[in-house]
């Protein structure tokens, strides 16, 4: 089949030659549809330049993973469009993990004081740490992870294995005896 720059493809046309992993369709593809990925993917990453390599990397899965497209599940810019937002979606995922990691290697400040300058950290300075040490070790621990270590409810549930509901209703009952401790 021989390709034009003035032809208009329709969509049989396009999976038909993505079948036959016609390497012409990778330059029709992108000039066909890009602008259009590329809104979207500009819907979770803002930034242009880093929404341009997503979009790259996004035209490279659709490559790669053109034997998985299946006519009969919906048409192929859908099954684009899907490609497109999963790697944008991926992208500031990994981002925001390699964020985290950084958080987590740094000191837990919270816990620790630094000797150095012999500064204290402000929840020591008050008492609140002796306060919460005063806790039932299941409370403190739930008061730690919430509250100094920053997990949400949902990932102190899975962290400890209970139920989710148990964590809310030991989170509270912590709060109360804090509260009860603090007017003391």
């Amino acid at each position: 089949m021989i390709l034009t720059a003035k032809k208009k493809y329709t969509e049989d046309d396009l999976v038909e030659m993505l079948k036959k992993s016609d390497q012409t369709l990778f330059s029709i593809l992108y000039d066909n549809y890009s602008r259009a990925l590329l809104g979207v993917i500009k819907k979770v990453i803002i930034d242009d330049e880093i929404a341009e390599d997503v979009l790259q990397d996004s035209f490279v899965k659709i490559w790669n993973n053109k034997a998985m497209y299946d006519s009969s599940k919906g048409r192929l810019y859908t099954w684009m469009l899907n490609i497109v937002r999963n790697t944008s979606i991926d992208y500031m995922r990994s981002k925001q993990n390699k964020f985290d990691e950084k958080i987590q290697r740094g000191e837990n400040v919270v816990h620790e004081v630094n000797r150095t300058n012999n500064v204290e950290m402000n929840t020591d300075r008050i008492g609140i740490k002796t306060i919460v040490d005063s806790l039932k070790e299941d409370q403190r621990k739930l008061i730690d992870l919430a509250y100094f270590e920053g997990y949400t409810q949902e990932e102190i549930a899975e962290r400890l294995e209970i139920p989710l509901g148990t964590v809310k209703t030991r989170v509270r009952a912590a709060l109360i005896v804090l509260r009860k401790l603090i007017k003391e």
